[in-house]
């Protein structure tokens, strides 16, 4: 009844908050909700979240952010550049910018701003009818053809290429039935994607890529060859906003990755918290994720402290602090994700080799240090035991802190005998 109460709490206060409750009528105020909808206060919210999505994957020799004095011409080019892609499950929000409109809102007249599609991913070029309709096609390579020459011409001709790529709700989506598919057998981007790419590289003019899809891809050559990634997955409808205000540094990238990124479908399953003998890997490839788990880059650099524990032995009704020291060491203010995980050495049953139990975003000036406090209380600690029991058992705890799953700081913490 508990459950049930609170769950019945959450759909009261919603139709409070909506005035569902203030009178006779059951029914939102449509003048109401035409005033408040996109309203300033919602789109800053959702310019803010987009912000805060952006992951950047790569940044060779400080490929971004570009410095817009420096360029005359920019080129926007890739199947997903100029539509606004939100998602299969989205309403229409009614106002929204794609990567071309954000880009071209930015820098008004002081840069030349030219788009060329590229190719397209399937044959509905917007991909939200592909959502629904059953049969989904991906684009005929030959019409691609003149595409990928005229966005090789114009990435010839301008000082940077912005490349937008990834997927749509056609190739993303959710499969419903025999003749409603959704899942693929590759992860690779789709179409003539990575052939665009490639051509457009061999020009040599910089370029930078965008990606704007649901699901991880197998970016390998992009990721190899391409100065600057960013991963942008559905950022919503301030999403040109959001791309160019990174792109051109009034915003330092701050996201991380929620879920890890295969070399090929051959590593899936692939996921940090796997269990100690489960990923043993194939022959004459790397075992490691293309990116892993809370992985993302920032503009400038954080140098982390060694862990502190108030306590390195408690019982196991215990809680204990952890506390780390984060210093931005670059020249541009930056917000940092800090990730708290813990590994159970020897526990009664198989604990996976680390897994997430708190984080928290701070922002720091350049050459400042603060402090992140964790409380490892017993419930972060506790497992679900042979007989299906929350238990804190005693043992070794490997606490873990750092910027992602990989790159991380650990100290111990032992839990010694009964309650």
């Amino acid at each position: 009844m508990e459950t049930i109460d609170r769950a019945v709490s959450r759909i009261l206060r919603a139709k409070l908050l909506l005035g569902l409750l203030d009178g006779d009528t059951p029914y939102v105020d449509p003048d109401e909700a035409e005033r408040v909808t996109n309203c300033d206060e919602h789109r800053a919210l959702a310019l803010k979240a987009a912000q805060q999505a952006i992951t950047l994957l790569k940044n060779e020799a400080a490929a971004l952010p570009l410095e817009a004095g420096s360029l005359k011409s920019i080129a926007v080019i890739g199947p997903n550049a100029a539509d606004l892609h939100l998602g299969g499950y989205a309403e229409d929000p009614q106002r929204g910018s794609s990567v071309l409109d954000g880009i071209r809102q930015k820098v008004g007249g002081a840069l030349t701003v030219r788009y060329a599609e590229g190719c397209r991913i399937t044959a509905d070029v917007q991909g939200y009818a592909a959502w629904h309709q059953d049969q989904v096609n991906l684009s005929d390579p030959a019409e691609d053809t003149p595409r990928i020459a005229e966005a090789v011409k114009l990435a010839q001709e301008s000082d940077v290429v912005i490349l937008v790529l990834g997927g749509n709700e056609g190739t993303c989506r959710e499969g419903w039935w025999f003749d409603h598919l959704g899942d693929r057998d590759s992860l690779d981007l789709p179409g003539r994607q990575n052939e665009l790419a490639q051509a457009v590289l061999a020009t040599g003019t910089p370029t930078i890529a965008v990606l704007i899809n649901g699901r991880p891809l197998t970016v390998n050559a992009l990721a190899e060859n391409i100065p600057a990634l960013l991963e942008c997955w559905y950022l919503g409808q301030e999403t040109g906003l959001a791309v160019a205000d990174v792109l051109f540094g009034e915003v330092n990238p701050s996201g991380k990755l929620p879920v890890t990124f295969p070399r090929s479908v051959g590593q899936i399953p692939c996921y940090y918290n796997h269990k100690p003998s489960a990923k043993r890997g194939y022959q004459f490839t790397d075992n490691s994720p293309l990116f892993p788990f809370g992985w993302g880059l920032s503009y400038t650099t954080f140098e982390y402290s060694e862990p502190r524990l108030s306590a390195d032995k408690i019982k196991p009704i215990d809680s204990v602090d952890v506390e780390i020291d984060v210093t931005n060491t670059g020249h541009l203010p930056g917000d940092e994700i800090v990730q708290l995980y813990i590994h159970d050495e020897l526990a009664t049953v198989t604990r996976p080799v680390k897994a997430l139990k708190d984080f928290r975003r701070i922002s720091l000036q350049p050459a400042e240090t603060q402090t992140v406090r964790f409380s490892l209380t017993p419930d972060k600690l506790a497992l679900l035991n042979q007989q299906m029991q929350w238990q804190v058992e005693p043992g070794r705890f490997a606490v873990m802190v750092g910027g992602n799953s990989v790159e991380v700081k650990t100290i111990w913490l032992d839990v010694e005998g009964d309650a």
